[in-house]
């Protein structure tokens, strides 16, 4: 070769290389890094909530963050006819910037949908759909849809679950523990005395509130006649000592917390008008142990259907009440030998006949009930989640469920008055979500898949889209736009639990290199009720991070999770992390015989029930987790409430085997690998008291692991700053244990 033709090559060689550097520059620069995970805009861009459609049709509304700051919600409104979107109420515009009282910052807190966030997180449409009611920093406001706020309410307690009455006629609101009624344009009328400390009216107790999906204490008859309304006691409920520590001090709260075993609070029921005058006492039967379930009206107004609880959870019975008289009668009754799982589904009809769901086959399902005979709507082994709207003049029931396939949720259609042919309305491929109007001629979708955060759109009744909403698509201007070149697909398959059941799995990988071995972070919940991993839904890209860090993400969702039946569920009954246990280690099996995977640098990470399945693994399985992060985790079930605990456990007098054997505490002086405790120190649902009983025990036992603690941060630890320190410290964590990539 010439000397000229070796300086030419030379010359290519740089001149490649330096394109080369410059090409992994520019796809190192759109890797993604902590701080723009959590900043704002949301990576997962327009996250829109409480979708609603207004009286008439025209609207949706929803709630959605601001673009600098994805923490802070503001009300739009978006026209049905022309996709034009607009803000209706301005959160920073709105309010007097007062501190939210203590029972509201805990209802917020036991809420997930809204924890952690500010602003506005609910409204109320007024009847005649020229209004809505919005609170905002504890007081509550009249929204025009011109864009004009009147405020309704001025006072230093803060009004709690602020509704319009269905007909419109006034406004309903529960204020130092007392419930009012204000007539629209009129004064605020208080219609119940006795508050106190321990005894309260119109509110969802703790455990209502934080495991039975019930989040109000009153309910409005549907011609504004009639109130129910329930006096809640907590004066037999126990105490516990809530210390939230904060970055500026501490306070100690008081807080009634009913123990798993202990005894609950007395919840009666009245009714009552919105004038005032007499309130009938509900009977609610002999037994005073039970659970108010949910309080429905009939169409007409004229019957209050209750569902009354047992407090084993194993029998639930629907009561037709006379709210002249208050007296009850039962007209169905569930029984279950493990436990029934409470719904939302129950539906009055105009003829008086209703809607109900139970799992009475081994699957949840609709039926028609009339006149004490029912009518199978679904059936099959899959499970129907929630009755979205009906039709009755045409004879349609919209519902949602998992027909096709447990990864998914569809919205279906179905008739009304008997089994006929069951029409699939969304798209496969997606998790569907579904709100409808009142007359149930409108649907708004909101959908995702692991490819594409959450879409918004409009559809007619047979399902076909009019319009988006929300198309939020990746392109263009999207925050996730940069990073989407190294998105990796999510790949899901499918493992056999040891009793031949099928457990689904999901995995992301970084581009895989021939002969390499990769760690993996296996990510888990495990519990019941909530919590599924392996769903064909849009996932927090804290994920896709990790991916582009060099790990591998795994899931499986093991036995005791719900949407695979009673049978698959009820596997953990009185058994609490064991079949849990035994299927994550399945997956681990798995992985371990995979050609790309590092057996040698497995971690596991959970929160709350994962966090307590993060313990359970370490202590069964020495040797097989290279490290465990255990995030708020529940170690002694002793010390959680009682409608979760024992719905699972039993009472601990019952089995007083069970609540230890099922606990975390007793055998973590077995735990041999390294572990990250991580607890906020103002949690009022797993409290603080979990974590300092499993510290004590491993110190005694002169066994080592690591923790870090949140000052003033509750269940969820989270926020600006915090979720980046959360999120460097598991990385640190790992990385000093030899765990992560490159290691």
């Amino acid at each position: 070769m010439s000397p000229n033709l070796k300086s030419g090559a030379a010359v290519g060689a740089l001149l490649l290389s330096a394109i080369s550097a410059q090409a992994q520059e520019k796809q190192d620069q759109q890797k993604l890094t902590l701080e723009r995970v959590f900043a704002s805009p949301d990576l997962s861009g327009s996250q829109p909530r409480a979708l609603k459609l207004s009286p008439d049709g025209k609207l949706v509304t929803l709630l959605k963050p601001r673009a600098d700051e994805k923490e802070r919600l503001d009300l739009w409104a978006v026209d049905t006819s022309t996709g034009a979107e607009r803000m209706l109420v301005d959160s920073k515009k709105t309010g007097s910037g007062a501190e939210l009282s203590e029972a509201e910052k805990m209802q917020r807190e036991r809420d997930r949908s809204v924890a952690g966030s500010s602003g506005i997180v609910s409204y109320d449409w007024a009847p005649d759909g020229k209004s809505i009611l919005v609170p905002v920093d504890g007081d509550l406001y009249l929204a025009a849809l011109d864009g004009r706020v009147t405020r309704l309410t001025d006072t230093p307690d803060g009004e709690l679950n602020g509704v319009v009455s269905p007909k419109g006629g006034f406004v309903s609101f529960v204020r130092g523990g007392d419930f009012f009624v204000q007539p629209v344009g009129g004064t605020a009328r208080q219609l119940t005395q006795g508050s106190s400390d321990t005894v309260s009216w119109g509110v969802a107790e703790f455990v209502a509130q934080e495991e039975m999906d019930r989040r109000t204490g009153y309910w409005w008859s549907p011609d504004d006649r009639l109130i129910a309304v329930a006096r809640v006691d907590e004066g037999p409920v126990g105490t516990v000592t809530r210390t939230a520590i904060g970055g500026e001090g501490t306070k100690v709260y008081t807080q009634r917390y009913p123990a798993a075993g202990t005894a609950n609070a007395l919840v009666d029921l009245y009714v009552m008008k919105p004038e005032g005058g007499e309130q009938v006492k509900v009977d609610l039967g002999a037994e005073r142990d039970i659970y108010l379930a949910r309080v429905d009206w009939s169409k007409d107004g004229k019957t209050l259907y209750v569902q009354r609880e047992s407090r084993d959870q194993k029998t639930l019975d629907l009561l037709a009440v006379d709210p002249a008289t208050g007296r009850s009668r039962v007209i169905l009754t569930e029984k279950a030998k493990s436990w029934i799982n409470l719904s939302n589904n129950f539906t009055p009809l105009k003829d008086g006949s209703f809607l109900w769901w139970s799992e009475r086959t081994g699957h949840g399902h609709l039926y028609h009930v009339r006149a004490g005979k029912w009518t199978a709507l679904t059936s099959g082994d899959w499970e129907v989640r929630d009755v979205v709207g009906v039709d009755e003049g045409r004879g349609i029931v919209y519902f949602t469920g998992n027909r096709e396939t447990p990864l998914e949720q569809q919205l279906y259609a179905a008739p009304l008055a008997k089994a006929g042919p069951i029409r699939q309305l969304t798209a496969t491929g997606w998790w569907n979500d579904a709100v409808m109007d009142r007359a149930a001629s409108r649907i708004v979708v909101a959908r995702s898949n692991v490819n594409q955060p959450r879409q918004v759109y409009l559809a007619d009744s047979a399902g076909r889209q009019l319009n988006w909403l929300s198309e939020n698509a990746i392109k263009g201007d999207h925050p996730y736009a940069p990073y989407l070149a190294s998105h990796v697909k999510t790949t899901f398959g499918t493992i056999k639990a040891a009793d031949g059941s099928t457990l689904y799995t999901r995995i992301m990988t970084p581009p895989l290199e021939a002969g390499k071995r990769y760690p993996v972070f296996m990510l888990h919940y495990g519990g019941p009720g909530a919590g599924r991993q392996v769903t064909n839904s849009w996932s927090s890209p804290i994920y896709q991070y990790l991916v582009d860090r060099g790990w591998i993400v795994f899931a499986v969702d093991n036995r005791g999770t719900p949407d695979r039946g009673k049978a698959f569920e009820d596997q953990i009954y009185r058994a609490m992390g064991t079949v849990e246990v035994e299927d994550q280690l399945k997956g681990v099996e798995w992985l371990k015989a995979q050609p790309y995977v590092d057996a040698g640098r497995i971690a596991t990470y959970g929160w709350s029930y994962g966090g307590y399945m993060s313990l359970k693994l370490l202590e069964k399985a020495p040797g097989v987790f290279s490290a465990a992060v255990a995030g708020a985790p529940v170690t002694k079930w002793e010390l959680y409430d009682t409608h979760y605990t024992e719905r699972y456990l039993g009472r601990p007098q019952e089995k007083p085997s069970a609540y230890p054997a099922s606990g975390a505490v007793d055998e973590a002086v077995k735990i041999k690998d390294p572990l990250l405790l991580i607890h906020g120190m103002s949690d009022d649902n797993v409290v603080f008291d979990n974590s300092t009983a499993l510290m004590a025990k491993m110190q005694g036992g002169a066994v080592p692991f690591e923790m870090m603690v949140y000052p003033g941060q509750t269940h969820r630890v989270g926020g600006p700053g915090i979720s980046v320190h959360l999120w460097r410290t598991i990385e640190d964590f790992l990385a000093r244990e030899r765990t992560g990539p490159g290691k």
